[in-house]
């Protein structure tokens, strides 16, 4: 699955803005929702003959220090007394959601993310998991798949020790870039021995999985300073690495107002470090597993992607495809049954809702089940680059051109240009399609062409 190959003219060509797909309709579409519909789905997920285990998330929004780039949901501030109010209401949204779900569905999966989770003490992450342990039924030996974020200027050997000790197995580790003119442009100065120390420490405590998060796209990045990159977390030798996009939107995200515009590699600089990325990795022996996302052979996500097995969800790209995800904290995205539900952006609209005895849910959506196809098919394209035809016609029966005659027409170009190949049962995604797999997967998406919200995603490249 990982063969790739890198056409620098047609990607020009295809380089547009769409979603990541870690969902699908994506968060942009999500309208009024209640609690009372949240917990309607709730209930009808215990109901299956055999309920789904679960899947946690818990978002911990805040960070002591701003990088410019970023575009996720958080809170800067030195006041770690912040932290401690925000664990109390915490909490208690674990008490509520907990009391939704049968005891008995087993946490296969569950994420701490950000803002920056390292940012609470070793007293607070014990509690946090204490509390979680409480409520919920997570594993007791180490077959779980419990991973958390981790800003390496935050913590140390000692926290990655206390972190293995309260049941993570699974590290993923902010870098970005280790050039310091890079850094500097980016507010977010990180030696390379501060890495390396806690990438020695997870493998010392005995991690599952570690995984490496860079960005191409940031100020003064030149295809040479990248290399120099690659090579450095090459030699440290993480089982995975994701190469994200940066998108500046500056009107969207207030931080990257800080970024010069006239700093950023041109469009065709930022194509020719993807490229070198993707063979540089693939070089080293990474699969490309898609989407910005690559693994070492024996890794679980490529071990999956061979198998048929692999997932993507509000996190990327996962092992447990069959798990409700339960999602707590500010901000956060749950997908349970047939629903999407958000809770509140802001901590004093989600300390309000806590504090009046509600779940802090204020938007979301029910799946139709156009929806629920449509998820289907995109999941299939993303993970394994692939589609039946048939098997979808068996699943939610209908007849496949008769339902998708406009989508098939979309796909026509794609199959011209070599990124699409017909076969006897569907089709299949070739190599020079799949780093335009986004491109594809946008031909079944109704939601977006409903919406008119193109502009709102990040471009391809």
């Amino acid at each position: 699955m990982s063969a790739i190959q890198f056409d620098a003219d047609l990607i020009r060509r295809y380089d547009t803005a769409g979603p990541r797909y870690t969902s699908y309709p994506t968060a942009v579409a999500f309208g009024p929702f209640t609690e009372d519909e949240y917990k309607a789905h709730a209930y009808l997920s215990n109901e299956d003959p055999i309920p789904l285990p679960l899947s946690l998330y818990f978002h911990v929004p805040f960070c002591d220090t701003v990088c410019f780039y970023c575009a996720c949901n958080k809170i800067v501030t030195k006041d770690h007394a912040k932290a401690e109010t925000y664990l109390q209401y915490l909490f208690r949204e674990i008490e509520m959601q907990a009391a939704l779900y049968d005891r008995d569905r087993t946490v296969e999966q569950l994420h701490w993310g950000g803002g920056t989770p390292t940012f609470l003490s070793h007293a607070e992450m014990r509690a946090l998991m204490e509390k979680t342990r409480e409520h919920f039924s997570l594993h007791i030996t180490d077959d779980g798949d419990y991973s958390i974020e981790i800003d390496p200027r935050s913590v140390t050997p000692e926290t990655i020790g206390v972190l293995r000790e309260i049941g993570f197995n699974r590290f993923s580790l902010g870098v970005q870039d280790v050039d310091e003119r890079v850094q500097i442009a980016v507010n977010r100065l990180q030696p390379i021995a501060q890495t390396l120390s806690i990438i020695e420490a997870c493998r010392a405590y005995g991690a599952k999985s570690i995984s490496v998060d860079l960005i191409y796209g940031l100020p003064f990045q030149t295809v040479a300073s990248f290399r120099q990159t690659l090579d450095t977390i090459i030699e440290m030798s993480p089982d995975r690495i994701s190469v994200f996009n940066y998108a500046h939107m500056p009107t969207l995200f207030k931080p990257q107002r800080r970024i010069n515009e006239a700093d950023l590699p041109s469009p065709d600089t930022k194509l020719q470090i993807m490229q070198l990325a993707v063979e540089h990795l693939t070089a080293a022996g990474y699969e490309y597993i898609g989407m910005d996302h690559f693994a070492k052979p024996d890794d679980e996500l490529a071990m999956a992607q061979r198998q048929g097995t692999l997932h993507r969800n509000f996190q990327g790209y996962t092992t447990h495809a069959d798990c409700d995800l339960v999602a707590m904290g500010v901000s956060s995205i749950s997908s349970v049954a047939e629903c999407y539900s958000q809770n509140a952006k802001t901590l004093e609209e989600y300390y309000a809702a806590i504090d009046a005895g509600h779940l802090p849910v204020i938007k979301g959506l029910t799946l139709d089940d156009d929806d629920v196809l449509r998820r289907y098919i995109i999941q299939q394209l993303a993970c394994h680059f692939t589609l039946n035809f048939s098997q979808v016609e068996r699943l939610f029966s209908l007849t496949f051109a008769d339902y998708f005659s406009r989508e098939l027409e979309l796909l026509q170009p794609m199959v011209a240009d070599h990124l699409l190949q017909w076969t006897p049962t569907g089709i299949d995604v070739t190599p020079r399609g799949r780093f335009l797999i986004r491109n594809i997967c946008m031909a079944f998406d109704a939601s977006m062409h409903k919406h008119s919200v193109q502009q709102r995603f990040s471009r391809v490249i």
